[in-house]
């Protein structure tokens, strides 16, 4: 049995249980717009007539774009975090830094100035959740108004005409990256909250030597952790501007998704920052 949506023809998936009164043309389904009615399928149906619908929505070029865009993300994330712990990292280099901080705490007998250096790092994690909640909220505005979104893609240099069903995918894929950059952001702000635990649970300076440098070990660690998913909060509002780039073309997505890849790695691994850090 032919499905079709509209005047798109889809695939050929076998429904069974789809409602008495859908019209039928031959032996093809004829089925309203934009999920008209979708609520009326069996769960099998409607999800093969959801995910036809996507592939038919995107050409073969958005695909590719997506998928270096997505590769390249993910991609870079489990390299950058794997490979930024050695000695040649920004991650591997503050991570030492942030276990010199530790040992030191562990030995001062005053540790107000360790407490209002957490106390820093968690206004700056703050700030950036707040303000990702408020991109999300806007960009889920914009989705109320694709309209007037799609005359200005239209009038972008080099971009295309885009249907509403395209425009709204890209959309969501923005809100998506800023949801994940949300999520990182939130756990590294109670990663913080556990360091500060930390910081006012040390013992005392004239402890036992395993004592202080287990308890030095375990808040340099947490701080560590706490940046590293502040990090892929950022390195999602850099791949957030690559996304941007989809609404002119999927040639500009590609480019600008290496752009990103080729400052990220520059930034995390042949910086400047970097060696004066590490030296």
């Amino acid at each position: 049995m032919k499905l079709e949506i509209g005047s798109g023809l889809l695939y050929r998936p076998t429904c069974r249980g789809l409602p008495a009164h859908s019209m039928r043309r031959g032996s093809a389904m004829i089925l309203p717009e934009r999920g008209g009615g979708l609520h009326l399928l069996p769960d099998n149906c409607r999800a093969r007539i959801v995910l036809n619908r996507l592939f038919v929505l995107l050409a073969p070029a958005d695909w590719v774009a997506l998928a270096v865009f997505l590769v390249g993300w993910f991609g870079y994330s489990y390299y950058a975090d794997r490979a930024a712990r050695s000695a040649r990292g920004l991650r591997g280099v503050t991570h030492r830094l942030r276990l010199d901080w530790a040992r030191q705490m562990v030995h001062r007998e005053n540790r107000i100035v360790d407490a209002a250096l957490t106390g820093n790092l968690m206004t700056s994690v703050s700030f950036y959740a707040n303000t990702t909640i408020y991109i999300i909220a806007g960009l889920i505005a914009v989705a109320g108004t694709l309209d007037k979104l799609i005359s200005f893609t239209e009038d972008l240099p080099f971009a295309r005409v885009q249907s509403r069903e395209l425009v709204e995918a890209k959309v969501f894929l923005l809100v998506g990256v800023f949801i994940f950059a949300y999520f990182k952001f939130t756990w590294a702000l109670r990663q913080f909250n556990f360091l500060s635990i930390l910081i006012g649970s040390a013992p005392d300076r004239n402890a036992q030597p395993d004592l202080l440098e287990q308890h030095a070990l375990k808040s340099g660690t947490i701080n560590t952790l706490a940046g590293d998913e502040f990090n892929r909060g950022i390195r999602a509002y850099y791949f957030g501007f690559a996304a941007l780039a989809w609404f002119v073309s999927p040639t500009a997505f590609v480019a600008m998704t290496v752009a990103i890849l080729l400052v990220l790695w520059r930034r995390d691994f042949r910086s400047h920052t970097l060696g004066a850090l590490g030296s």
